[in-house]
């Protein structure tokens, strides 16, 4: 459960420029392109071409008048419009941005009206509208002041509808590389966009595959839970049926052990029923089945009937989650799989347990008739899902009938520490 507040994912969501009014930018480029273009005038004593006492000349601007104020606000407000029409707003606030050039108003923040369209364009995905159209404006406007262009031993404005200075080397290359910061910029942040898009998709289908693994676990759980005793039950209330009348004993032995059956049943039905409610307990509410519970498996096993032989060797330690859950999973669908298809007549099964230094391998044989590999049901159940509890845990397994008559199941499991990933497998 998330635990992050409304108020803060508010905030965040806020901090991103993306997610401000569409006008809030443009306010805020119209005041300061005008207080900024009116200051800059003002620095530069705007008017008149000047002579710069060195034998050389310094270009002033052109003084604002309502055309200059015009445009300054002009390309603010085209913004308001880059999110529905990127290009056209590209395209809009470079021709302002150039002609307010051509006139020679004052070098001020005019051309951050034109940064925020390119970046617009570029962030939407127009990558080579916003590279090749940039690139033809500057050559263009290039093109245009080397033809029109006040050369600088000329004097006055007066007569100059467009008094653009003559390019030069350095002012070409400083137009060039104000031209790239914000297309390179744009880049960055498009591909950090692209990146946080992959990883959050990445996300989305790592949540999907561990709800479906999930899905799959539980389903295991509850069909080797129920399938077993429920086939306990089945074995003993046969029996109870048969001998009540002639050996009430005996009837009420297996109706003992029918009891204790459906109490298992249920306690381990609430288990994995409380686990599916709630995901996040730090811990079951029952004990968790495992090997340190096998004598009791064994116990019910016997109850119904059935004649069993343990065997443990090796050296016997705690083992990992869900490797502990999975042998022991895999001795009782076995168990129950000789209770169900072994035949009639006594049937003796064998389970071995040993402990290797850096795995543990679980054998159950028995004497019976067999079952048929292709009585099994897919998804998660008998055979396949102890093949598939298995795999899950990067171990082998087996089942099939003995050379010699019955059948054998057979895994080896890791024992040494598991990856993170299995060890959700020990809660049910």
């Amino acid at each position: 459960m998330s635990t992050s507040r409304p108020g803060a994912q508010d905030r965040a969501h806020l901090s991103s420029p993306g997610s401000w009014p569409v006008w809030v930018l443009p306010l805020f480029l119209a005041f300061f392109q005008v207080i900024g273009s009116i200051g800059a005038q003002g620095e530069n004593g705007g008017g008149s071409w000047e002579n710069s006492g060195h034998g050389g000349h310094s270009y002033t601007s052109t003084p604002l008048d309502p055309l200059g104020f015009a445009l300054l606000l002009a390309g603010p407000a085209l913004l308001l419009m880059r999110r529905r029409r990127p290009v056209l707003t590209l395209v809009s606030v470079g021709a302002v941005t150039g002609l307010y050039m051509l006139r020679a108003y004052t070098y001020g923040p005019v051309v951050f009206s034109a940064i925020v369209a390119v970046m617009g364009a570029v962030i939407a995905g127009h990558r080579l509208i916003a590279w090749a159209g940039t690139s033809a404006a500057l050559a263009g406007y290039f093109a245009l002041t080397a033809v029109i262009g006040v050369p600088f031993d000329q004097r006055g404005l007066a007569d100059q509808v467009f008094p653009a200075e003559e390019p030069d080397l350095s002012g070409a290359a400083f137009a060039v590389g104000w031209a790239l910061v914000p297309l390179i910029g744009a880049e960055l942040i498009r591909m950090r966009g692209q990146r946080a898009a992959a990883a959050a998709r990445t996300r989305s289908e790592e949540e999907r595959r561990q709800a479906s693994e999930e899905r799959l676990r539980m389903a295991r759980e509850l069909h080797d839970v129920l399938a077993h005793n429920i086939s306990m039950i089945n074995v003993q209330a046969g029996v109870a049926l048969h001998l009540i009348d002639d050996d009430p004993g005996q009837a009420r032995t297996a109706l003992a052990a029918i009891k204790e059956a459906s109490k298992e049943a249920l306690t381990e039905m609430r288990s994995v029923i409380g686990a599916l409610r709630s995901q996040d307990e730090s811990a079951p509410r029952a004990p968790t089945a495992g090997l340190a519970r096998l004598e009791e498996l064994l116990g019910r096993a016997r109850s119904a009937g059935l004649r069993v032989d343990a065997e443990i060797t090796g050296d016997r330690r705690p083992l990992p989650a869900g490797t502990d859950l999975a042998a022991f999973r895999i001795v009782q669908e076995s168990l129950t799989n000789v209770s169900r298809h072994a035949g009639p007549g006594p049937v003796t099964a064998r389970v071995r347990i040993a402990y290797g230094e850096r795995e543990v391998a679980v054998r159950v044989d028995d004497d019976g008739q067999g079952v048929s590999l292709l009585d099994d049901h897919p998804g998660g159940s008998g055979i396949n899902g102890m093949r598939e509890r298995a795999a899950a845990l990067g171990g082998t397994f087996s089942a099939g009938p003995r050379p010699g008559g019955g059948f054998r199941v057979s895994a080896v499991l890791p024992a040494d520490e598991e990856p993170g990933a299995h060890g959700r497998g020990g809660s049910e």
